[in-house]
């Protein structure tokens, strides 16, 4: 396949506390479905359900292998920040579902960690190589999140109070500690099951590039096999990071994209970003959102 289209973002630099945020993207690699363990048991034995919102924090990470990983985690109403890594203050967002599933992008970078660190060039452009490995999370005994690999293995524990230091490259909201807020909550709803019509998607099937049936013949979107999507809403580039999992379960991540405007765009961005089911119609594929309803179809293209 082609090398990715350079990247016209709708804000090429984003500033924080008089520093410039680097706004990117480029291809991450992630191709593997999630494969979350059970959730905890309480003490009666009873299955603990897994509740999202309860990632919503400010996390201090630890048991992570790779060194420069960072110190802390935050996540927010689907804002991501990982603090103190090697290359700074990383920016970026997240998704993660009742069933355990949990999807990290990073596309912002803090321009004064990667002007005067080397190998940090493409810091805003790359989800690390730890936080890109985690497609699962559960509670531990204390209730505390841990993040899993496809194997079940623990990629990172997050530790509950870490309070994050004043520095050039942090805006002030980064500074707060999350809240759950109503929209978290409906962005982290359970996702109703696929519909018995349908073949659960799995992580191969929607690997390719697909088309909508109708609007502009430039729309597209195509799934990578390293877990990155690519598309067009006809005018306008677009990109983001996704996973499947069991059940026809999708979760997918969007970055800052151009704002042209064309006759016969189609809402592709919308169509993956808000889907959390996704099946087969014969050789259609359908998005569906967490409330059951139809807001994509597309056919392969080839």
């Amino acid at each position: 396949m082609n090398s990715q289209k350079a990247c016209q973002v709708r804000l090429a630099t984003l500033v924080v506390m008089g520093v410039l945020l680097l706004s990117g993207c480029a291809r991450q690699g992630h191709p593997e479905a999630a494969g979350p363990k059970p959730p905890v048991t309480g003490t009666t034995g009873a299955t603990v359900p897994l509740a999202p919102e309860m990632l919503i924090g400010s996390w201090t990470l630890v048991d992570v292998a790779d060194p420069g990983a960072g110190t802390i985690l935050r996540l927010a109403d689907s804002e991501l920040h990982v603090i103190g890594s090697h290359c700074g203050t990383l920016g970026g967002s997240w998704l993660a579902n009742d069933e355990g599933v949990f999807l990290a992008d990073v596309w912002s970078a803090s321009a004064l960690a990667v002007d005067s660190t080397p190998g940090c060039e493409k810091a805003s452009q790359e989800t690390p190589g730890w936080l890109r490995s985690v497609t699962a999370y559960q509670f531990d005994a204390a209730g505390s999140p841990v993040l899993l690999d496809r194997r079940g293995q623990t990629v990172a524990r997050l530790i509950p109070g870490a309070t994050p230091t004043p520095e050039p490259d942090k805006a002030d909201s980064v500074l707060e500690p999350p809240v759950v807020t109503d929209e978290a909550r409906r962005a982290l709803a359970p996702a109703v099951a696929l519909p018995a019509t349908l073949v659960p998607a799995d992580q191969r099937q929607p690997v390719g590039r697909w088309a909508p049936k109708r609007g502009h013949k430039a729309a597209y979107v195509e799934f990578t096999a390293n877990g990155e999507w690519h598309g067009s809403d006809g005018c306008n580039d677009q990109s983001g990071r996704w996973i499947t999992a069991a059940g026809g379960t999708l979760l997918a991540t969007s970055r800052a994209a151009t704002l042209a405007f064309c006759s016969d765009s189609v809402p592709i961005e919308q169509w993956v970003t808000t889907a959390r089911r996704a099946g087969l119609d014969g050789k259609a594929l359908v998005l569906l959102n967490a409330q059951g309803d139809e807001t994509g179809r597309l056919q392969p293209k080839n």
